[in-house]
């Protein structure tokens, strides 16, 4: 398919045969619009929500419908969709699913792949004559710097209010992404809602418009955990369902689980479900950390930094801080974190702000490093634990005292440099405030910062039902900041060891272009006065010299070819047939190589009345100008009627 952009050429009767070619291209693209099935009857669509797939080229979509019909995704560049109609360039993408457990109707999803950067995409589900509202995201370029949000704990019904738990997590999401449009990916700490298959608590978790817009990295809870409800409204890409993964083995037909894995530019992520730590009735945390090691041995190379990311805080300071299953996951995880060389831990569960130290192999890696230290320059193994708070304001909680039961491992004893703290915890923060954490991803850093999204004031369910008896400040009912105010900020400095790496960004490519003009003034190509030779009359010439530049970094093929138009004077006309030529290439460039000589069609032949060659180059050819020209050779028989004949040599460029 030739698919070229080049310049549009200035020549004499030239045929720009690119469009033509564009259009063929839409026409194909336009036979993909047709749905893969046609629905018996109307279908309702719900809970439709973007999810992160293998990688930055595509996203998933899944969603909720009331009929049980064959279903695809339609997606377009937002630019090829005329008055909400997907008129051209359209992909179809079909979907699977399957009859919901525990609630009514059926659930979907569908990968959407070969997504191009930087560009605005259009997307729509249901089947033919029966589709959802058109929505819309933006991938941004593929490689470099890149933002992404982290969200702790929406919950929604967790205050016994979902309405106002809901208004709360949607103006945390105003509030984020107002702030920070550019953000890539929406990540999730995990408890969506508060009850697993309570649909109207999923309903209002999914409210929010920026769920459509951009892709939510979902991560089970032990919220989200009983029911089969989170896995039918989030499909995650390389996941792994094996019964190790859930929390109760014996029922992974009725609850949910399962540890995945992606890439995003330069961050592996991988997500665990943090239920399964009962290593007595199947894999716990065993099977966590060997598909921690599985995945960073077989992928951690292809990125630049590794980011996990679970449910339960394992460095937490509030009420979950002493259980018992954190307790021992402090055993079971930190070597393994710090031996495989994990940047950042994201974690929520106990709804409170907390930044660790520089933790390696399960203790304070380095004992001078300061309470609220901004930079942190790690050594070999150096991890940082996150912490996120309430996004939704359905719940908060307190933090706790540390007790004496040490400053490693799995003690919770306290910060010999902050004793109000846990040894564990650089920042410690609860205000009773909505928040969110946004991670800045740089080639040699990591900035995370933790940022109010809200104040005292409503949306604030825990606070307006007086879940909590204060506000801001403890003891008080003032606000400690504004929305967007800072909580926190660190920068987090990976280690390189005792080499030194080097880097390089290399730019695109300049697509460069294909073109050709005539050299010089286009004058009449004159071939004088015919000469009577025996039985024919003969004339002879050059074409005026054809210009050919091809500077695309495809180095796709091209050909320049023409073809001849009748001689006319009046009403007197003879054949283009009997026009031949000789193409040759005057200069060499752009991997440039004549045609094929062609007879006069006095001798035999067509002549130049077909389409002919002029000049062209194969693929992979080098980049360049060339100039293209053509000797001539007109025989006639002597019937021909005297006269002062022209024709027009149209010529026509392809480019691949």
């Amino acid at each position: 398919m030739l698919l070229a952009a080049p310049s549009r050429p200035t020549g004499r009767a030239a045929l720009w045969a690119s469009a033509a070619a564009v259009g063929a291209a839409l026409m194909l693209s336009g036979a993909l619009v047709a749905p893969a099935a046609h629905a018996a009857d109307p279908a309702n669509y719900t809970g439709i929500v973007l999810g992160v797939a293998s990688n930055e080229t595509q996203r998933t979509v899944s969603w909720y419908t009331s009929a049980d019909t064959s279903q695809v995704v339609q997606l377009a560049p937002t630019s090829a969709v005329v008055n909400g109609q997907f008129v051209a360039s359209v992909t179809t993408f079909a979907a699977t699913g399957a009859a919901n457990v525990s609630t009514t109707g059926y659930n979907r999803h569908a990968v959407l792949s070969g997504l191009q950067e930087n560009t605005q995409y259009s997307y729509r589900v249901g089947s033919d004559g029966n589709w959802s509202p058109t929505y819309s995201f933006k991938t941004q370029s593929f490689e470099g710097d890149f933002d992404f949000l982290f969200f702790g704990d929406p919950q929604i019904g967790s205050s016994g209010n979902v309405a106002k738990d809901g208004a709360g997590w949607a103006d945390t999401m105003n509030v984020a992404l107002t702030a920070n449009p550019n953000a890539e990916l929406l990540v999730s700490g995990g408890d969506q809602v508060e009850t697993a298959n309570t649909e109207p608590q999923w309903d209002a978790f999914l409210a929010p418009d920026q769920l459509r817009q951009y892709p939510w990295a979902a991560t089970i809870g032990n919220h989200d955990v009983g029911g089969k409800a989170y896995e039918q409204h989030f499909y995650t890409p390389n996941t792994d369902y094996s019964s190790a993964y859930y929390k109760d083995p014996t029922k992974t037909a009725t609850t949910s689980g399962g540890d995945y894995w992606y890439i995003y530019k330069d961050v592996l992520f991988i997500d665990l479900n943090s239920n399964s730590y009962d290593s007595a009735n199947g894999g716990g945390d065993a099977a966590h950390v060997q598909y921690v090691t599985d995945v960073v041995n077989q992928h951690g190379a292809d990125a630049k930094y590794t980011v996990l990311v679970y449910h339960h805080s394992i460095y937490s300071a509030a009420d979950h801080a002493k259980d018992a299953d954190n307790k021992v996951r402090r055993v079971d995880f930190p070597t393994t974190f710090s031996k495989l060389g994990v940047d950042l831990v994201l974690q929520g569960h106990d709804h409170v702000y907390t930044r660790s130290y520089e933790i390696k192999n399960g203790e304070k890696a380095n004992p001078a490093e300061q309470p609220g230290q901004n930079d942190v320059f790690v050594g070999e193994g150096g991890v940082i634990y996150m912490t996120a708070n309430s996004a939704s304001g359905s719940k908060y909680y307190d933090i706790t005292a540390p007790d004496t039961s040490g400053t490693t491992g799995a003690g919770n004893g306290p910060d010999p440099l902050k004793p109000s703290d846990y040894w564990y915890n650089s920042v410690q923060n609860q205000e009773h405030v909505r928040s969110y954490v946004k991670v800045q991803v740089r080639a040699d850093q990591l900035v995370v910062e933790g940022i109010r999204s809200g104040t005292c004031d409503a949306p604030n369910a825990a606070v307006e039902q007086g879940k909590v008896s204060w506000c801001g400040t403890p003891g008080s009912s003032t606000a400690v900041d504004g929305v967007g105010s800072l909580i926190d900020s660190v920068t987090i400095h990976p280690f390189h060891g005792d080499g030194q790496d080097i880097q390089v960004d290399v730019p695109p490519q300049a697509p460069g272009e294909f073109g050709w003009t005539i050299d010089g003034q286009n004058g009449l190509v004159d071939l004088g006065t015919a000469e009577e030779k025996g039985d024919y009359f003969e004339a002879t010439g050059e074409i005026n010299p054809i210009s050919v530049t091809d500077t695309r970094s495809s180095l796709a093929p091209w050909s320049l070819t023409s073809v001849l138009g009748d001689f006319k004077d009046g009403d007197k006309t003879f054949s283009a047939r009997y026009l031949g030529w000789t193409p040759k290439v005057v200069t060499d460039g752009a991997g440039a190589t004549a045609g094929a000589s062609v007879s006069s069609g006095y001798d035999t032949g067509d002549g130049l009345a077909v389409s002919r060659v002029l000049g062209s180059a194969a693929q992979g050819h080098t980049k360049g100008s060339a100039l293209l020209g053509a000797a001539l050779d007109l025989k006639l028989p002597t019937e021909t009627a005297k006269g002062s004949y022209r024709a027009t040599l149209t010529l026509t460029a392809l480019a691949g």
